[in-house]
């Protein structure tokens, strides 16, 4: 499972995240409230070490999205930031 299902499952407290939503589904139309999503942003932040802005926030919609973003903000890190 991925860390950002991972995160989801733990947040909401049901495996659905785990089993069911594809990585190219919408989070919100999946049934994740706005409350939910800043708090995910928020473990993102924390146990990823990853910073999120609220630019970024608008382009995370799936959990692909989440996927990429940490893989190449983790990328960026380990080269320094360049």
């Amino acid at each position: 499972m991925s860390t950002i299902r991972e995160l989801l499952v733990e947040l909401t407290g049901t495996a659905e995240y785990a089993d069911r939503i594809g990585d190219d589904a919408d989070l919100a139309a999946s049934g994740i409230d706005s409350g939910d999503l800043v708090r995910l942003v928020l473990l993102v932040e924390q146990r990823l070490g990853v910073e999120i802005t609220a630019e970024d926030m608008e382009e995370l919609r799936t959990i692909g999205d989440y996927e990429r973003f940490v893989a190449e903000r983790a990328g960026a890190g380990a080269n320094g930031g360049a």
